[in-house]
């Protein structure tokens, strides 16, 4: 009914309007914004930056402290928070991050960086410089760390492992000069030097020139550096040759030693997957049951013999104590180490080391005239089950290595044994700060 009221209308068209621009909520970066930020709400309660903060606050800084010159009452900017950078520095080593600049970046940019730094900021040179300058206070950290852990008998300072991990040295394979080219380089840089400063007594006054003659003046103290270290090493391989009876043979020329511009102290050395690459070779002793770091040192040496010793002398400078039994691989292996740990001196430790192959195919266990108490008591050992139990006990040791490679410790990005060194004791730490917690809730 109410359809056929209305059929005879027209129908009803809406009016033809014009189109406007569409409204649209655009982005305004310029305007300013007070929005308010809490940092700790922005991290999860379990979150594990939590616990490396909680770690760090019962570490004693006091040795950094006293070095702060800036005090109350005198001028000065004040210093960051020590316990800021090394909450920074452990957890970047836990996550993978080895270099200042990304470091100073996630600082910036990182909501858990940002947490750990409180709102204090910070920069890639301060993050850089404070990584290798407080070795011997991460020194002290790392034996009281592992004084805690026996302490509560989480580990053990009784049988101990040792293996060496070469790592790639900041420096380039093309770097590498003869002890004659580097002579060589050190006389045309200072010739020239002179050369520029006779052409124009003026140059030294010139912003310019300043900068270049302290690019130069550095790039002639490394090749001076290198040059004393391949020096040194030339008269290391003259004695090793002395001893091993070579000095009369004329037929066969030593190659002549090289060492780098860029790191003097690294040295070339065989790595794990066979090629030849500028190195460190960084030994790592531990508890390998709880899988626990004790020492760490940096070696320039390719080769594993005869640092077992080197070793045990450390761990007992660190703790005053010896263990009573040193695990080591074939690559260890040395007469001489085992006979000095078996004497009183060496603290009667007793090395489980494999046998390795003589060119005379006689069977290692057997007895032979010249044997010490300490060979012949290793010796006997060879062949017995618990010898065999003792180094499988050695395999959990692998497993620090692997967890140093996946925290990147892949390539060094400082130069320097003392550096490099630095950098180890904050991976050391750090795992066992890791292995604390992992231990604590087992």
């Amino acid at each position: 009914m109410a359809d056929e009221l209305f059929d005879g209308l027209p129908e009803q068209l809406a009016p033809d309007r014009p189109r406007g621009a569409p409204r649209l909520v655009e982005a305004d970066r310029h305007q300013v914004r007070l929005q308010p930020v809490d940092l700790d709400q922005q991290l999860p309660r379990d979150h594990l930056a939590r616990l490396v903060w909680r770690f760090v606050e019962r570490l004693d800084l006091s040795a950094i402290h006293d070095a702060v010159r800036a005090r109350d009452g005198r001028a000065g900017r004040p210093m960051t928070d020590p316990r800021i950078m090394v909450a920074l520095w452990l957890y970047a080593t836990i996550d993978g991050i080895g270099s200042a600049r990304v470091l100073a970046r996630l600082c910036r940019d990182h909501v858990v960086y940002r947490w750990l730094c409180g709102g204090v900021g910070t920069n890639a040179h301060t993050l850089s410089d404070f990584r290798v300058a407080h070795a011997a206070v991460l020194d002290k950290i790392l034996t009281t760390s592992v004084t805690a852990l026996v302490t509560s008998g989480q580990a053990s300072l009784t049988e101990l492992a040792q293996d060496g991990v070469r790592i790639r040295a900041n420096a380039g394979a093309s770097s590498f000069r003869r002890r004659q080219t580097l002579e060589e380089r050190v006389a045309a840089r200072v010739a020239q030097l002179k050369s520029e400063v006779d052409a124009d007594s003026t140059a030294s006054t010139r912003r310019a020139q300043a900068a270049r003659e302290r690019a130069d003046r550095d790039i002639e103290a490394r090749t001076e550096r290198a040059l004393a270290a391949a020096t040194a090493l030339e008269g290391d391989r003259k004695a090793r040759a002395v001893r091993r009876g070579k000095k009369g043979n004329e037929k066969k020329k030593p190659s002549d030693a090289r060492a780098s511009t860029t790191d003097p102290q690294a040295r070339v050395m065989k790595m794990a997957d066979g090629g030849f690459r500028p190195a460190y070779n960084v030994q790592v002793v531990s508890d390998p049951q709880a899988q626990v770091i004790v020492e760490v040192t940096v070696e320039t040496t390719g080769s594993d013999r005869g640092l077992a010793r080197k070793g045990l002398e450390r761990v007992k400078r660190r703790f005053n104590r010896t263990p009573a039994r040193y695990l080591v691989d074939g690559g260890f292996t040395s007469a001489a180490d085992i006979e000095w740990a078996h004497s009183s001196e060496g603290g009667e430790v007793e090395i489980v080391c494999p046998p390795i192959k003589n060119k005379h195919g006689s069977a290692p266990e057997t007895p032979r005239p010249d044997d010490g108490p300490g060979v012949a008591d290793w010796r006997r050992r060879l062949t017995t089950p618990e010898f065999a139990d003792a180094y499988r006990r050695r395999g959990p040791h692998e497993c620090i290595n692997a967890h140093l490679r996946n925290r990147g410790l892949t390539r060094l990005l400082v130069r320097g044994v003392e550096k490099v060194r630095a950098v180890m004791l904050w991976h050391a730490i750090a795992h066992n700060m890791m292995r604390s917690f992992a231990l604590a809730t087992a």
